[in-house]
């Protein structure tokens, strides 16, 4: 079976953004980036901004994604939301697992593991985000970290795994500056991909949409694109401008598998 896989490009705005910030990213994305087939470009703005950006962005161009979500439909968890909530504002995307979300908020490889179950669940699309540290990378075992960052979904179903994109973000390329050469993370995705195949199976991992992330921006998205193993971006910094974001956006090369 032969097809092309989606080519994912997303901005994380993180702990950043404001109205009048949105309100003018949103025009000018509107205005200048043109809908290309087998490309979806998503927004997750801070929480609060979620139905606001969904209101000003092209819904027929664009969708909006949360950063996070919990693992279950409601209760007495402050400061948390739910993937009923996103459903309920007819948000489609969500990223689970953010390297940031793992380091400085200590979110385990179980807990990611359930949130992205759920949110699966309700038919939401989860950006599911993998990485390695520096001193992983160092010592030859990013792998090993990949691997068992992963082994949990090795017992999800293929229809499980068709609402899932993976985010490879090795975590000393995010807001370093840093970036992964084009082999770097053509080689590390195609060791996911590999995995992929030999836990669920062949035809998951050819369908499955690889992201990068880690420091994209407007110099380095053309080079990086073009590795036959990466399906999207996704960008932290340089989504906060729109000139910069359109881009990449633009960077754009769906790969036919």
């Amino acid at each position: 079976m032969t097809g092309t896989r989606t080519f994912f490009v997303g901005g994380n705005h993180k702990m950043n953004g404001s109205k009048s910030m949105l309100e003018s990213l949103s025009k000018g994305m509107n205005e200048s980036v043109e809908s290309k087939e087998n490309v979806d470009i998503f927004i997750a703005p801070s929480y609060p901004y979620l139905e606001f950006l969904s209101n000003k962005l092209d819904n027929k161009k664009f969708k909006v994604c949360s950063q996070n979500c919990y693992s279950v439909a409601k209760g007495a968890f402050t400061g948390e939301i739910s993937a009923n909530m996103l459903v309920d504002l007819g948000i489609p995307y969500v990223i689970i697992g953010h390297s940031e979300r793992r380091n400085v908020f200590g979110e385990s490889n179980d807990l990611i593991t359930k949130k992205t179950k759920y949110a699966i669940s309700l038919g939401l699309t989860v950006i599911l985000c993998l990485g390695e540290q520096l001193a992983d990378r160092k010592s030859n075992n990013t792998e090993n970290v990949l691997s068992e960052q992963l082994k949990d979904f090795a017992s999800f179903t293929p229809e499980e795994w068709s609402k899932i994109v993976i985010a490879y973000e090795p975590v000393w390329a995010i807001g370093t500056g840093v970036v992964a050469t084009p082999q770097e993370a053509q080689d590390t995705h195609v060791f996911i991909r590999k995995w992929i195949s030999e836990k669920v199976s062949e035809e998951v991992a050819k369908k499955t949409s690889i992201m990068y992330g880690g420091s994209v921006n407007a110099e380095n998205c053309h080079n990086l694109s073009k590795q036959s193993d990466i399906d999207g971006f996704l960008v932290g910094g340089a989504s906060l401008v729109a000139a910069d974001f359109i881009t990449i956006i633009n960077s754009a090369v769906p790969k036919k598998y």
